[in-house]
């Protein structure tokens, strides 16, 4: 078996499970102590883990690492496919307007497509910097709230789209930008309202193209 093609198959089985456990590629890296950049090459097919890092994920998912490693016959390890549209560039740093225009498509697996309705946004900027890079895409799963520390896509002003770090207080809260040459954005209730602030959607993974 060449490399490109045990890449492959450690990228479809990783996505596999990631979408049967309904976790974020972030929330999976964050666990296993790795970056989102690096667990997002191995999502993509580009690169793989060393075997310590496979057998953290299986004790992550609590499978074989012969699950992530192994090309497997029948499904699931190969699930179907669904079609989410890319819409036009948000900001990640300056907030502009939110195109609505579809830039692209990407494909998400069956088992995440079931667990709600998702879209997917083109990142313009380096707020998000180092982990969301400028001409990255983020698949959103749509909802109007989402917990503390949750990378999110608000809407300011009403049409002003931005990507940022949720964080929550007792009366207000904020919109974080990972590169910290930006300032955070603090909203009062009464600004949250009168503006308003609206979350759209929960950023729920990465794809980046090189």
């Amino acid at each position: 078996m060449t490399d490109i093609e045990q890449k492959k198959i450690f990228s479809k089985n990783l996505n596999y499970y990631l979408s049967k456990a309904n976790k974020t590629q972030r929330e999976v890296a964050d666990a296993i102590s790795v970056s989102p950049q690096t667990f997002n090459t191995w999502c993509q097919g580009i690169a793989l883990p060393r075997m310590g890092k496979v057998q953290r994920l299986a004790d992550y998912f609590h499978i074989e690492k012969s699950d992530l490693i192994d090309e497997r016959t029948e499904q699931p390890s190969s699930p179907k496919s669904n079609i989410v549209k890319v819409l036009g560039r948000v900001a990640a740093g300056i907030p502009l307007e939110a195109i609505t225009d579809i830039v692209d498509e990407e494909e998400i697996p069956e088992e995440l497509a079931r667990t709600g309705e998702f879209f997917g946004l083109r990142i313009s900027g380096d707020s998000m910097e180092p982990d969301i890079h400028n001409g990255d895409t983020v698949i959103v799963k749509r909802q109007d709230d989402a917990e503390s520390d949750e990378i999110v896509i608000a809407l300011v002003n009403g049409n002003d789209g931005v990507c940022k770090r949720l964080k929550k207080y007792a009366d207000s809260i904020a919109l974080i930008s990972l590169n910290p040459n930006y300032e955070p954005m603090y909203f009062n209730q009464e600004e949250i309202e009168e503006k308003p602030v609206k979350i759209i959607g929960k950023v729920v993974e990465l794809r980046r193209k090189f």
